[in-house]
């Protein structure tokens, strides 16, 4: 059982945005849509929820509890809007701390995005995520190992798994549009809708989630550039562990006008165990 005791911290009220449930097949489109095309999209449904700051329990806060972990690593002085730079030299650092904390016995980072929405405006970054979703379902972590692993997936398959994102900011402290996460023990099976996550090549599945009242979120106030969260968002194990949960980017009413855009990075890598 998790050791968070939210009565004793501070939090802030401000708006997620959840899914509606409908009878229709949500989609999220990840490129701009052709002239005529019809598109059915996911139907939000904003809701103001109390958003914890955790910073006084964050040694509490576990990945198979709670979904996530803090973990600390100064930033290395690289060029993160530079692709090749960041895989070469940043990708092994969070293989690292994610087979730290994980146990895994190999860890391959395969994908990041930087997020910052001024950058965004030049296409040179992704706008932050400002919905809640979980990047894997049952359905689509098992074919995302495929994907990746080609011939030694069938082999993999048979072992646990884990995509764990690892969530940092490149400046701090972070005033605009923190991340805040849904503890997993809050989460109930009938919260996730499977959702389309459409590219123009090819569609994957993530989860989108319907609001809770029962849901607890945290953030990390005032989040420095040396603070990482691993981000559970898939593990095949179902012995009771969490197994994924949600994250959105909020807007903390408390931050001044003039904040300092938030510019962060977030890594993918999966955690493959022996056993």
């Amino acid at each position: 059982m998790s050791k968070i005791q939210f009565e004793k911290l501070e939090s802030v009220e401000a708006d997620v945005n959840y899914t509606e449930p409908t009878q229709a097949r949500p989609a999220f489109y990840l490129y701009a849509a052709d002239p005529g095309e019809q598109r059915d999209a996911r139907v939000s449904e904003r809701h103001s929820v109390p958003i914890f700051d955790i910073r006084a329990q964050m040694t509490n806060v576990t990945l198979d509890h709670n979904g996530l972990c803090f973990v600390q690593q100064a930033l290395p002085n690289i060029d993160f809007l530079n692709s090749d730079t960041v895989k070469s030299l940043y990708y092994p650092n969070c293989t690292e701390l994610v087979m730290r904390a994980t146990g895994a016995s190999r860890v391959l980072a395969f994908d990041h995005n930087v997020r910052d929405k001024e950058l965004a405006e030049r296409d040179a970054a992704s706008r932050p995520v400002r919905f809640a979703p979980n990047d894997y379902t049952d359905k689509s972590g098992p074919q995302r190992v495929r994907d990746l692993m080609g011939d030694e997936a069938a082999a993999l398959l048979k072992n646990r798994y884990q995509f764990i994102n690892a969530w940092r900011p490149l400046r701090g402290p972070v005033l605009d549009t923190p991340l805040a996460v849904c503890d997993a023990e809050s989460l109930e099976s009938q919260d996730c809708i499977a959702t389309d996550l459409k590219y123009r090549d090819r569609t994957g599945e993530i989860y989108s989630f319907q609001f809770n009242a029962k849901h607890r979120w945290m953030f990390l106030r005032n989040m420095r550039a040396d603070e990482i969260i691993l981000l559970k968002c898939f593990d095949s194990a179902t012995d009771g562990r969490a197994r994924y949960t949600a994250h959105s980017a909020f807007r903390d009413p408390r931050a001044p006008a003039d904040a300092e855009v938030r510019r962060s990075i977030d890594v993918r890598p999966i955690a493959l165990f022996s056993s």
